[in-house]
């Protein structure tokens, strides 16, 4: 393979994503308490509702001025579903964003992802990212890769998409689109460029479409996709 600049995927790729907590609930109830006062106005399965459907509507606005593939400002969403929270300040309704994604998933760092960003990186290796992500990605981000002898910001700034940065998301052409002409402007060509990514959808097809090499996180044979450790055989 031999790439020059290697793009990934988040979570399933460089974090597993694993079940909720089997507290969820208590947690739930136990977090309003702390940041909100008083009893939970909702549970958490009718707040996971309210905001699945403010997503819906958003969705539905951004589609109907022709974004296909439409990221939504959660930190709007919850205020819609929990106007409680406008009480808070902003650091702190992060705090309450971050605390309530880790009840609806589990994560920690992708088994062998580590040492390979190391080995790319000390190579000279451009590494990036391209994320349907919130603002809470990037703190499970650097709370998972804490102790494993990788770091976030080896990704470089300008060569990390995320989502929740521009209002649409993946497999939207534009975020390819937009990463390859930064990688022009450094003299990397499309097919010095490696997306790592678990799904074919999101990560795989748009990336080919582009012109770049892919690798299949977790699946395939061996060539084309596998697990990190095969990967890191061959480039």
């Amino acid at each position: 393979m031999n790439p020059r600049a290697v793009i990934c995927d988040v979570y399933r790729t460089i974090l597993d994503v694993g079940p909720a907590p089997a507290d969820a609930e208590a947690q739930w109830e136990a977090l309003w308490r702390e940041r909100l006062g008083g009893n939970a106005r909702l549970t958490l399965g009718e707040f996971r509702v309210a905001t699945e459907e403010a997503v819906a509507r958003e969705h539905a606005a951004a589609r109907a001025v022709g974004i296909a593939f439409p990221e939504v400002d959660w930190a709007g969403i919850v205020r819609e579903a929990v106007p409680e929270v406008t009480t808070l300040n902003v650091a702190e309704q992060a705090e309450f964003a971050f605390r309530h994604a880790a009840l609806g998933h589990t994560v920690r760092a992708m088994a062998g992802a580590a040492p390979v960003l190391r080995a790319l990186r000390e190579r000279g290796v451009v590494l990036g990212i391209a994320s349907n992500a919130q603002p809470y990605t990037l703190r499970e981000l650097d709370e998972s890769l804490a102790g494993t002898g990788a770091e976030r910001t080896w990704f470089e700034p300008a060569l990390c998409f995320w989502s929740f940065d521009h209002g649409y998301s993946k497999p939207d052409p534009r975020v390819f689109r937009v990463l390859a002409a930064r990688l022009r402007a450094r003299g990397i060509a499309p097919g010095e460029t490696l997306m790592v990514g678990d799904r074919a959808d999101n990560d795989i097809a748009p990336a080919c479409a582009q012109g770049w090499q892919t690798w299949r996180l977790g699946e395939g044979d061996g060539v084309s996709g596998g697990d990190w450790a095969r990967l890191a055989a061959l480039v």
